[in-house]
């Protein structure tokens, strides 16, 4: 209970990008309140909802993000995971970017280890898979020449994505609230945490 007590205090802490941002959190915080079953228990959807860390690996320098091409998903998304039983969401961070690219998690310093945006999803696939993700995303610094060990059982590629690239993609083909997410770390304007609305 205390990590949920946690999780829900850093929600309660994030201003909304916008009104779609401003439901998820709405959405989300009543289903904190609503229930304690928020972590992944059984593949793929047991519950459903339940809680997911996503983290955006991003070269300040030009503001480019890396994704990965997602086998289940298939599209270009964020790298992340779901969120164990009783793990704080940066936790996960640290766990997931060692199984999925085999780098360190190097929490962006204008935000550091809180999450930056949120959301409430549904997952694609088959109907028998789908479920809601609540996902909680990070950002971590790294670099466009950085050496990384990706995933090949779970990514068929990765690559670096400008944000004029993503927001140019054709639907379906990238993670849909991607560039509403960038928008946000763009408003930062040069990484001030207070720009964005994550309070304390």
């Amino acid at each position: 209970m205390r990590v949920q007590s946690e999780i829900r205090r850093l929600v309660q802490s994030m201003s909304p990008l916008d009104d779609v941002e401003a439901r998820h959190r709405a959405a989300c915080l009543d289903w904190l309140r609503g229930t304690d079953d928020i972590f992944r228990r059984e593949k793929p959807r047991t519950p459903s909802p339940h809680l997911v860390a996503y983290f955006l690996l991003r070269d300040e320098t030009d503001g480019a993000v890396l994704l990965v091409d997602h086998r289940k998903a298939g599209m270009w998304l964020p790298t992340g995971g779901h969120v164990e039983p009783g793990e704080h969401p940066a936790e996960t961070v640290r766990r997931e970017v060692l199984e999925e690219l085999g780098v360190r998690a190097v929490f962006s310093p204008p935000f550091g280890e809180r999450p930056v945006f949120l959301t409430v999803t549904e997952t694609v696939g088959t109907p028998a898979d789908r479920h809601t993700d609540v996902s909680l995303w990070y950002v971590l610094s790294g670099r466009r020449d950085q050496r990384l060990a990706p995933d090949p059982d779970e990514f068929r590629g990765v690559r670096w994505w400008s944000p004029a690239e993503v927001a140019a993609a054709e639907p379906g083909t990238v993670e849909p609230h991607l560039d509403r997410m960038l928008t946000r770390l763009g408003r930062a304007g040069g990484g001030r945490a207070g720009a964005v609305g994550i309070g304390g």
